[in-house]
């Protein structure tokens, strides 16, 4: 059985914005210190990441540290915003009300004009968790990733509707955990911690 220990990366340069697969800040070096932090007491046998930087910076330097192997997972990276992504949330929720009120109302149907579809999106990470359990059999991965991803991941393993991903909260650093026993993902954690 694999355990995938996701963990979302530190907080970017450029403040509380839109950041899906279109805007890739660094991280601050507060964010890059908190995912250090988090992996402390860990131990992994693999490192996935994220394509995009302010996931595979860390996983590439942690998974050198650490003596790991590390594989980049193209499906693992955020969603597409659209037209919002490197927007704050005040510009949208001020310049754009009736689409950010549609959004928060059903993210399925109210993702802003270019965005990725949400079920294409779950379908995507769906994707990624099945080709990971069969990869890593019997491992323990680190899975660098981001916020969006770890909703998703959670809503699958609990079967939960798309529309739940808008009433996830995952801090920046912290860890979801998912164990694959019996044909299904079992959540092993959520927090901050591994």
């Amino acid at each position: 059985m694999p355990r995938l220990d996701f963990l979302r990366h530190g907080e970017p340069v450029g403040g509380s914005r839109y950041r899906g697969d279109g805007v890739d800040d660094p991280l601050t070096p507060q964010g890059l210190a908190a995912m250090w932090a988090s992996v402390e007491a860990g131990t992994w046998d693999v490192v996935v990441s994220s394509p995009l930087q302010r996931c595979h910076t860390f996983a590439e330097r942690y998974a050198t540290q650490a003596g790991l192997p590390l594989h980049v997972e193209p499906r693992l990276r955020e969603i597409g915003m659209g037209v919002w992504e490197g927007l704050s949330h005040a510009e949208v929720k001020h310049g754009q009300a009736e689409a950010y009120a549609a959004y928060k109302r059903d993210i399925v149907l109210g993702m802003p004009q270019g965005a990725e579809s949400v079920l294409d999106f779950m379908a995507r990470v769906r994707a990624a968790l099945n080709e990971l359990s069969r990869a890593f059999f019997g491992q323990r991965v680190l899975v660098v990733s981001h916020a969006v991803v770890m909703r998703a991941a959670l809503a699958l393993a609990l079967d939960a509707p798309p529309q739940s991903l808008s009433r996830i909260r995952v801090d920046y650093a912290s860890f979801l955990s998912l164990r694959r026993a019996h044909g299904a993902w079992a959540v092993e954690g959520l927090g901050h911690r591994c």
